[in-house]
């Protein structure tokens, strides 16, 4: 189902997927890298992680999804990743909207990419895992709040043995995309997330404010009660913060 390319560097495994996204045999491809000099996430956030450090890559899905499923990408992407890892008896938070964590710190995170053709698209689920955490690193150390490393729970977890946990989760689950909303109820129920505390920025609001999680909505964005009202966050519009 899959072919992966693997680079020792690059920008960005991401930009170079959305390079070759729906041309002829890209289906499948997954582009793997050790170090990535540009990787970026959410919001144009960068995403630093040392060479060797973790898994760097971007599935392009073997097949296209409807384009109305396109929300529940980073969703579906994220349990199957969290799957992958489990393998390891290791067991992963996720927090809306894209991202993992271990003992309350990011480990992981999503961002995924598409190309439009009509009623479906063609995608990319790019992911950034944190695994083998470096004996030092100073632009890592100065990242507040500290990131996680898999090892910390898993201290012998093998990265190549990992990748493939992963695209065989990624493999085995994939047709749970024709059902977007039972991905986000699954999503749901792995995350806990009813009942969890949320403290979130909305672009172009003064301050963060603190919130209840309830619920996804349909098109993926986090339903919140504050002050005593129900609120709906889109997934475009905000910031999370971790303790």
């Amino acid at each position: 189902m899959f072919t992966v390319k693997s680079v020792l560097e690059t920008g960005s495994t991401n930009d170079d997927a959305a390079r070759v996204l729906g041309e002829p045999g890209s289906e499948g491809l997954v582009i793997l890298a050790s170090h990535q000099r540009e990787g970026h996430g959410r919001h144009t956030r960068r995403w630093v992680a040392p060479p060797g450090s973790g898994l760097l890559f971007t599935m392009i899905a073997p097949r296209r999804v409807a384009a109305s499923a396109l929300w529940a990408v980073p969703f579906w992407t994220a349990l199957a990743v969290a799957d992958g890892i489990a393998e390891y008896d290791v067991t992963v938070g996720l927090q809306w909207p894209n991202d993992l964590l271990l003992d309350g710190r990011k480990c992981g995170g999503i961002l995924c990419i598409s190309r439009v053709a009509g009623p479906e698209a063609w995608i990319g689920c790019g992911v950034g895992l944190n695994v083998h955490r470096p004996a030092a690193d100073a632009e890592l150390d100065r990242l507040d709040p500290r990131p996680a490393f898999l090892d910390e729970a898993a201290p012998r977890i093998d990265l190549t043995a990992l990748f493939g946990a992963i695209l065989a989760a990624f493999a085995q689950s994939f047709d749970q995309l024709d059902r977007p909303n039972t991905v986000a109820r699954a999503w749901e129920a792995r995350a806990g997330l009813r009942g969890t505390p949320y403290r979130l920025q909305i672009d172009g609001e003064p301050a963060p404010f603190d919130a209840i999680a309830d619920r996804l909505s349909p098109e993926g964005g986090l339903v919140v009660i504050s002050e005593g009202r129900e609120r709906t966050i889109a997934l475009a519009d905000a910031r999370v913060f971790r303790g």
